[in-house]
């Protein structure tokens, strides 16, 4: 009996890695996909991995499988795999082999965009910030430096997921070559220097190209399946795919939108699924594919947001919630979208299909007070400076993200008005340590004007980078920090000493005694706070001003009282049992000392 037991352990095994290996086929016919020679709708909606703890990816699949979805859909994000030239990190929330794999495992095929250039209201639209350090590097054109950065990222890439394509046994169904490139430019050239650059990676599978609709032109490569964003009429998506497609399909709606994201200071947006409905049931019905963005958004946290700007428009940041008013909540719950966007897809499915049943909606907490009784304030906690003529940007200090505090000493100087050329982009001005006063890049505040003592004066400058653009024309001007100089009164100030305070990881003040000479500057609070019990939640900062949070090491993102994001999301897969820490950074309302965290979230209020 142990032999006949052992044979059909090891008979199971085999099958097991049968299963895992058996390669599929997937190609493209006239009007329609072929999975292993058979017509093959992509039902999809797009997930991110660095936006969903990773503890969590399998849950957001499993509520994918539930809604009809058959595929999922997600960027890979440059600067998240490559922070410093040449040091990749593919490990933990950055572990997308794991993220594929655990898709294969929920019964899910994946499209892949690893494109350099993501946009997806990310940072820098995906790309690293040292890019910026190399003279003459231009990105998204055939400028060779930028090339040869781009050639060993997407070799890294290719190297751990083309063996992961369909036709190498995998569930990568497409891989997609740029991203929304008509948007940007057309250049060909760049293009074909693309496809290559993907092929010789090891991506020998089926790649396309996604764009607008009045941009699809210029950003599609002959001989490549071109996709459409923002589509839900068949006859219009028809008629502009064959007129790039020699007359065929398949035809692919890379991104359909069921709402919108939001920035700092604007109305949360919102859109009923009576909206969509429509579309969705028009398109499935005449067997075109599709991919949701976003079917679930997440959180957007270690200041990974990007920004929006035009050049004779506001700059608008983007908050940290990626809520999206998507089918899945922020948290990952089925919301009525979902239910609505479900029951459309089940009438399209084939026969016998049956829906995998919804699970309910995870258990939340409140916690009523969180008490804080440890308060430094940020210049009692500063690095050794670096010293200059000028102030120095974050790019020159080989600092990706987070504050530099700028300081200067004045001798008897005259009060008056202080201005901030490019002044990237938000900024605590003080004065021998006590803030007098913000300037905000999003309201064109560049000046203020200033009283100043008698005698030496020290002037600091704690500026905040806020995200770099992620879209059109002023990617190649995302340099951060104090960029132009400091005058006062006309008269450029000379002299500084510049620390970078990058935050790359939760700050500790377990070893620094409360300075009680924090009051009226920007500050760090600690709080512990004990738990029986966990669940997701959500800090409400309305009472407080702008900063950032950490919990149990985590950054959960960015707050700012003028909405019209209000709380902060905490999954409960990053709470424990037993003593908890929060720290916050606190920039404008040093005075506050409690939190206390809601079951509902608060995305709609803003605040002149």
């Amino acid at each position: 009996m142990k032999h006949v037991g052992l044979a059909i352990l090891l008979t199971l095994g085999l099958m097991s890695v049968f299963a895992q290996t058996t390669k599929h086929s997937f190609e493209l016919a006239d009007s329609v996909f072929l999975l292993d020679g058979k017509p093959f709708q992509i039902i999809s909606g797009e997930l991110h991995y660095p936006r969903i703890p990773r503890e969590a990816w399998r849950h957001r699949m499993k509520m994918a499988k539930s809604m009809g979805l058959n595929t999922i859909g997600t960027y890979i994000f440059w600067n998240l795999h490559e922070p410093k030239k040449d040091v990749f990190d593919f490990n933990g929330q950055n572990d997308i082999v794991e993220f594929v794999k655990i898709a294969k495992e929920e019964g899910l095929w994946v499209i892949l965009r690893p494109s350099p250039y993501v946009c997806a209201e990310w940072e820098f639209g995906g790309y690293p910030f040292w890019l910026q350090n190399t003279k003459g590097l231009k990105v998204r054109s055939t400028e060779p430096q930028y090339l040869e950065e781009y050639r060993k990222y997407i070799h890294e890439v290719g190297r751990r997921l083309a063996p992961l394509q369909i036709n190498h046994g995998g569930n990568i169904l497409m891989i997609q070559v740029e991203n929304e490139y008509g948007s940007y430019g057309s250049d060909k050239e760049y293009l074909e220097i693309n496809r290559k650059m993907f092929v010789a990676a090891g991506f020998d599978g089926l790649l396309y190209t996604c764009d607008p609709a009045p941009d699809l032109v210029k950003g599609h490569l002959p001989g490549m399946l071109p996709a459409v964003n923002g589509l839900d009429k068949p006859h219009e998506i028809r008629k502009l795919i064959n007129e790039n497609h020699n007359g065929k399909g398949p035809y692919f709606i890379a991104e359909w939108y069921p709402a919108w994201f939001d920035w700092w200071g604007t109305k949360h947006h919102t859109v009923p699924a009576s909206k969509y409905t429509p579309g969705l049931d028009s398109v499935l019905g005449a067997g075109i594919s599709i991919n949701m963005y976003m079917f679930h958004g997440g959180t957007t946290r270690d200041f990974m947001n990007g920004a929006n700007y035009k050049g004779n428009t506001p700059y608008e940041p983007q908050i940290s919630s990626y809520d999206y008013d998507a089918p899945l909540d922020e948290a990952g719950n089925a919301t009525s979208k979902f239910f609505d966007f479900r029951n459309v897809i089940q009438k399209h499915l084939p026969a016998g299909q049956v829906l995998p049943e919804v699970a309910p909606a995870k258990p939340t907490i409140t916690i009523p007070k969180i008490q804080f009784k440890k308060s430094v304030a940020l210049t009692a906690l500063l690095p050794k400076p670096r010293t200059g003529v000028t102030p120095i940007t974050f790019e020159d200090l080989q600092q990706a993200y987070g504050f530099v505090l700028y300081r200067t000493t004045l001798n008897n100087a005259t009060s008056g008005l202080l201005t901030v050329k490019d002044l990237r982009d938000y900024a605590v001005v003080m004065i021998n340590g006590k803030k007098v006063g913000t300037l905000d890049r999003c309201k064109a505040q560049d000046s203020l004007e200033i009283k100043l003592p008698k005698g030496t004066v020290t002037l600091d400058l704690l500026v905040e980078n806020l995200g770099r653009i992620n879209f059109g024309p002023y990617l190649l001007e995302n340099k951060k920090g104090i960029t132009k100089g400091v005058w006062l009164n006309g008269k450029e100030l000379k002299g500084w000493k510049t620390y970078s305070l990058p935050f790359e990881k939760q700050p500790s003040l377990t070893a620094t005694a409360n300075n009680t000479n924090a009051i009226n500057a920007p500050v760090l609070k600690k709080a512990d706070f004990i738990l029986e019990q966990i669940g997701d939640t959500y800090l409400d900062m309305s009472a407080w001003g702008k900063g950032v949070v950490w919990l149990n090491g985590h950054n959960l993102g960015r707050y700012w009282n003028i909405g019209p994001q209000q709380t902060i999301y905490i999954p409960a897969e990053w709470l424990v049992k037993g003593k908890n820490e929060l720290i916050v950074l606190e920039l404008i309302k040093p005075d506050q000392k409690e939190l206390s965290a809601l079951e509902k979230p608060i995305l709609d209020q803003l605040n002149n």
